[in-house]
């Protein structure tokens, strides 16, 4: 991995153990500069997420934080997949910030978790993407190769 991504990871890692992260955001590891884990609560009293915990998979290529990180939703037996209208059950997430023409290198690991919480604190869809099952089976891109047409901001 290139030196400045490692440099930076390492400041945000340093922010992380020493600040902690914001309530309802816990990192759950980051053995290396390449793949973290990070859990997220929504924490008002949406009915849809209520004393639900989500896993989060961030990867990191050699660029960041001039490229974005690809951030996924990771399914586990005590960790679904969240529904709503821009989360793909296989967890592949529609957010402009996640994407090249919404990322700032200013963003970080918690705001993008910060971001995340509060997609799905406004959400009131109890509903997948128009199509998920079709692009579930037949997409084989990584989520940072796939061109989203961001039209719904409202959700």
């Amino acid at each position: 991995m290139a030196g400045f991504a490692t440099k930076r990871l390492g400041k945000e890692l340093s922010k992380i153990n020493s600040n902690s992260l914001p309530p309802g955001i816990e990192l759950v590891s980051a053995d290396n500069f390449e793949e973290w884990f990070l859990d997220i609560r929504v924490l008002d009293n949406n009915p849809l997420y209520l004393n639900q915990i989500y896993r989060l998979k961030f990867r990191f290529s050699a660029q960041y934080p001039i490229e974005p990180p690809e951030v996924t939703f990771v399914k586990l037996a005590d960790r679904p997949i969240p529904i709503h209208p821009h989360i793909y059950s296989n967890g592949i997430i529609c957010l402009d910030l996640l994407g090249q023409q919404g990322w700032s290198p200013v963003q970080n690991v918690e705001s993008v978790c910060m971001s995340l919480q509060s997609m799905l604190t406004g959400n009131s869809k109890n509903e997948r993407p128009a199509g998920d099952e079709e692009f579930v089976r037949a997409n084989r891109l990584r989520p940072k190769d796939i061109d989203f047409y961001y039209d719904d901001n409202n959700v």
